[in-house]
């Protein structure tokens, strides 16, 4: 118990400096390019960050653990908004684009309500994993080429931020890759230990996966997040957010059905949990237009109370994974 203790502590110092790397990195490498934060946060960041849930998914699939990947990503959008989004905002109220909250956010509404159409027959086939993976590169490269018309000025001005001596495009890319590189380390050892101390203390493994394994799988967009919401790159929070919920229900759950046919449960395929999911999607946007563009204290509060509740229902479920 005490090792894992020790080795849950370093991984989470590991995932701070890694996400303190990342963020510096996407801000420069933003700045060179000529594209806005917020599409740096969407893309490159929200792929680096997903990439605990892509290998856990993956990993599952050769198993033919279909519920343990719909599950984990589910988990992971949730505490992704509800967790982080509401901790992210507690520390600092976090900013929203006018074109984000009438573009990405509907974008990530209608990405989870097109993952229905893949799970509701309780069959995940490769022919579902090839659509869902067309759907995530048509909307990576409409991100993108409408980045670069809008150009960094137009970003920049409606910011109303000054910004500061561009790097190396080298070293950015650096910070990048090595950031995520330690991000992938301290999800590893924090997820491990956790996991260990989970079973010592009597949890089950659907209770695990549910909780340990989605908080866990996470925690690269949650140390990301603080880091950017601390240092006041707000796109970085946001883009990162919204971008990790697209990138796990396309990406994450696509590739896994492409390296095996799955079969998942009706709670899952459209059934309770698929649907909270859509709730906490709905209750972030909601947020975001009544509090004006603003992720307020308020509304961080709200998203950790959601959070909450839906913990206490994971653990009172009677039809675990």
């Amino acid at each position: 118990m005490v090792w894992a203790l020790l080795i849950l502590l370093g991984g989470l110092v590991l995932l701070w400096k890694g996400a303190d790397l990342l963020s510096d990195g996407a801000v420069g490498l933003a700045e060179r390019m000529g594209i806005s934060q917020l599409v740096i946060g969407l893309t490159i960041v929200a792929m680096g960050t997903s990439a605990p849930e892509a290998a856990a998914g993956i990993i599952a699939a050769l198993d033919g653990r279909g519920n343990i990947i719909v599950g984990n990503v589910y988990g992971a959008n949730i505490a992704d908004l509800a967790l982080i989004g509401g901790l992210v905002a507690l520390i600092r109220p976090v900013q929203v684009r006018a074109t984000t909250l009438r573009r990405e956010i509907p974008a990530m509404l209608a990405v989870a309500l097109l993952l229905w159409l893949a799970v509701h027959d309780l069959i995940l086939s490769r022919i579902d994993g090839v659509f869902l993976i067309a759907v995530f590169v048509t909307l990576l490269v409409y991100t993108i080429r409408t980045a670069r018309r809008l150009g960094v000025k137009e970003a920049i001005d409606e910011l109303h931020v000054v910004v500061e001596p561009a790097r190396s495009v080298s070293r950015d890319v650096l910070f990048l890759a090595v950031g995520v590189a330690i991000l992938a380390v301290g999800a590893r050892m924090a997820v491990h230990s956790a996991e260990g101390i989970g079973r010592r203390v009597g949890l089950s493994d659907a209770v695990i996966g549910s909780t340990i394994l989605a908080i866990g799988t996470t925690l690269p967009e949650l140390m990301t997040c603080t880091v950017a919401a601390v240092k006041g790159h707000h796109d970085i929070s946001v883009g990162n957010l919204v971008g990790s919920v697209i990138v796990n229900s396309l990406l994450v759950v696509g590739a896994a059905a492409m390296v095996r046919p799955l079969t998942i449960n009706a709670r899952l395929a459209g059934g309770t949990d698929y649907w909270i999911m859509v709730g906490v999607i709905l209750t972030f946007a909601v947020i975001v237009r009544t509090g004006k563009r603003t992720i307020g204290r308020l509304g961080g509060a709200i998203l950790l109370g959601i959070y909450v509740a839906y913990l206490l229902y994971l653990l009172n479920a009677t039809d675990a994974l």
